[in-house]
Order: C-alpha cells, then structure tokens, then sequence
C-alpha cells in the first residue's frame, strides 16, 4: 500500500527502530527491495534521487513503482530522495510519489530555510510528506568535519519554522563507499532528537558497521538511506551468475534474490521487522 513517511516514521520514532530508504534504479532492485519487506512484514521506503535520474529517469521511474508500492501488502513510502531543483521535486509530486527530499543543505541556513518551507507548504497542501537536511552530508572522497556537522539549536528552529516531516542530520556520515572511517557523533543524534519532534534521517548508511547503525537507531535515527549496499550486491550477482551463451533473462532472478538478501540483512539490523 502506498503511504506516506509520516505513515511509518512517527511509530519508528516512538518505538525506537528505523525504516530502510532503499533507492531503486531498475526492476531488479525493486523486485528485491518489495519482496524482502513482504518476507519479513516490514515498512519500506523505495524511490530514487536526483543524481541517479541520469540511469532511470522520474517518469519512467514513477511508471514503475507507484503500480508495486500500491499492490503490496505492506506500507511502501515512494520517496524522491535529494530533490535539488523545485522543478524535478514537484515534477515527482505530479507523477504520484507520495515523499519528497528538498536538499538546499548546500545552501546558507536563512536560504535553506526559506526555501524548504515554500516547499513543505506546496507539498502538505497536497497530501505528500517532505524531508529535509541541514548541516553537510560529506562524498566518499572525504571525511567530514566537524564543524560541517548540524547544530543542534538550529535543527530545532529550522524543523519549527518549515514544518518537515523528517530531517536529515549530518552527524559523520558519508554518502557511497567509505574510504575513510567515519565517526559518528551519537550524543549530537540524540540531543537532536530530544529537541524536535520531526523523525531523524541518517544519510550514507551503506558501510557503517553493525554496532554504528544499533547506536544511532537507540540515540534517535528513525530513517536509514542504503544504496551502494544493494546496488554492489546486485551487480555482483548478475557477474557471478552469467556465464558464455547466457542472457539477461538467465541473471534477472539472481540479481534480485541478492537485493532481497541484502535488504532483508538490513531491515532485521533496523528492527523494522514485523512493524507493517
């Protein structure tokens, strides 16, 4: 059933697990991603971002998607994740996702601001939920410091003003694949989360260990981003599974049984299990 992030992360919040974003670029991923959420009665979060719409664009995106989160049996959030123009976030909202990402993190704080509430409002008047971030998630190519990280008492100014429904932090994190050891700060989740009410997004999960992801959750992380996790394990699985004379119809299932394995391992690490 499709629902939107208020749906599933004010019980995440309150009862202390949290719910997988699992970006979907192709059929295969989306197979995985659903039927691990079916297998184990789990909420979901699937969609896309703006920097991947070069591989699967909105449209053809929405085409797919919408129709699988609406016949499944559990909540599916169809998220657009790190909206960057107005134009594509609202393009997103037309073709029926039920959650958008507005990132002006790159922005000044006032401009941040000003420009997460217009859209908050637009998109409230219309049923979806809106996520947000202030503070500066970092690449792959760099740690991130400190002084990039979100200050406390403007997160709760900036989740009172615009009226976002989550709000991504950035507490040590990367986006992608880590090359540096990440540290994260889980006194600063925690003081976040006992300052506002809007559910806390951990972006650049993919590669934080086991024990990172229990104490995040247990200090206020309602909502958890993966993608190189299952984007690595369903490549791998096409490679391992072809062989000379084979064809793409010969690796479709293997790749999305290695998405279901992958996203099933972190939705159990999460707690989301049973939750739907």
């Amino acid at each position: 059933m499709l629902v939107t992030l208020n749906e599933v992360l004010r019980d995440a919040k309150k009862n202390k697990y949290a719910v997988g974003l699992f970006n979907t670029v192709n059929l295969e991923m989306a197979v995985g991603v659903l039927a691990a959420a079916e297998e184990l009665r789990s909420p979901v979060i699937i969609g896309s971002a703006e920097c991947l719409l070069c591989y699967s664009g909105l449209d053809d995106l929405a085409n797919m998607l919408l129709p699988m989160a609406k016949r499944a049996s559990v909540p599916v959030v169809l998220h657009f994740d790190h909206g960057l123009t107005e134009e594509n976030v609202k393009k997103a909202i037309a073709l029926g996702f039920s959650s958008v990402m507005y990132d002006c993190s790159t922005l000044g704080f006032e401009e941040n601001l000003g420009a997460v509430k217009a859209i908050c409002d637009y998109s409230h008047s219309k049923g979806i939920t809106v996520e947000a971030e202030i503070g500066h998630v970092g690449t792959d190519e760099i740690s991130v410091p400190s002084d990039a990280y979100t200050d406390p008492d403007e997160a709760k100014r900036f989740a009172e003003f615009t009226g976002c429904d989550a709000l991504a932090i950035a507490v040590g994190t990367s986006h992608g694949a880590y090359k540096f050891k990440p540290k994260l700060d889980f006194d600063r989740i925690e003081k976040i989360a006992s300052m506002i009410d809007a559910p806390l997004v951990l972006h650049g999960g993919s590669g934080l260990t086991d024990d990172d992801f229990r104490r995040a959750i247990a200090s206020g992380i309602s909502k958890i981003n993966i993608f190189t996790d299952i984007n690595c394990a369903c490549v791998k699985a096409a490679h391992d599974a072809y062989a000379e004379g084979k064809g793409m119809t010969d690796v479709m299932g293997a790749m999305s049984e290695a998405v279901k394995q992958a996203t099933m391992k972190k939705m159990l690490l999460f707690g989301s299990q049973g939750r739907a």
